[in-house]
């Protein structure tokens, strides 16, 4: 029995070294919620040892380094939805454009069915004319090249997938201090990474602010199209009625 006990806990403490790591790691959050309430409360540190001192440094500078990496990540994800925004508010235009287009085609085609009512009902019949209220003036969106270009060229990236930054990968501050050792290199290199990220994060919300004012202003210039070509279409719709009316008139006859 007693031989069974032994070869137990043998196996518990052999196993990968797990259960070993697993005291470790609690005497680490023990000593670490200590030193935190220490600081909290105002109390002296002096009876804390420095490695577990520059331990605990090294824990919050990975926590902070983790929470603001989340950040860049949400910030990304953010500046993707906004890519997407402004390729299809790009699209957009296109088709108020087109939509104009065709009713300028529609314009012409009717003009030369008017025509061809008026000269027609013998002659005596009154001669008739359309009613028009107003020029159609086709399309009026004033689309600013720069949003264009910028539309086209996030539509690229998006497309091979360069809308991302690549911050854990980057090496531009953490190689001078790879090869150091110990708390305080761990902290250096930790604070790198931070560095490293919050200036990926600074340069990601300065794009964000930059769409976010070229999607207004392209909203601002659809805005006005839209309402140019509501007013053709109306003029349009109130020239058709009026022809159909001058058609079913020549029919009654």
């Amino acid at each position: 029995m007693g031989g069974n006990n032994n070869h137990n806990r043998q196996l518990l403490f052999e196993e990968d070294g797990s259960t070993s790591a697993v005291i470790q790691n609690e005497q680490r959050k023990f000593t670490q919620a200590r030193i935190e309430r220490g600081i909290k409360a105002g109390d002296s540190l002096e009876g804390e040892s420095v490695q577990e001192l520059e331990d605990y440094a090294v824990q919050k500078a990975e926590e902070t380094t983790v929470a603001t990496y989340k950040a860049l990540k949400l910030a990304e994800e953010i500046k993707e939805s906004a890519t997407n925004t402004s390729v299809m508010l790009h699209e957009q235009g296109h088709q108020i454009t087109r939509t104009h287009e065709t009713a300028v085609d529609i314009d012409h085609a009717l003009s030369r069915g008017e025509k061809l009512l008026g000269s027609l009902g013998g002659l005596f019949s009154k001669t008739w004319k359309p009613k028009k209220a107003r020029n159609i003036t086709g399309p009026m969106l004033s689309r600013g090249d720069s949003f264009k270009r910028k539309a086209y060229g996030m539509e690229q990236r998006a497309a091979l997938g360069l809308n991302r930054s690549n911050s854990k990968g980057k090496t531009r501050h953490t190689a001078a201090v790879a090869d150091s050792s110990g708390s305080q290199a761990q902290t250096r290199i930790t604070f790198a990474k931070q560095d490293e990220a919050l200036s990926d994060l600074s340069n990601v919300l300065g794009q964000l602010k930059e769409m976010t004012i070229d999607m207004g202003s392209e909203i601002g210039r659809q805005t006005d199209a839209l309402g140019h070509l509501e007013d053709d279409v109306g003029e349009l719709g109130s020239r058709v009625r009026g022809a159909n009316e001058r058609g079913r008139r020549l029919l009654g006859r």
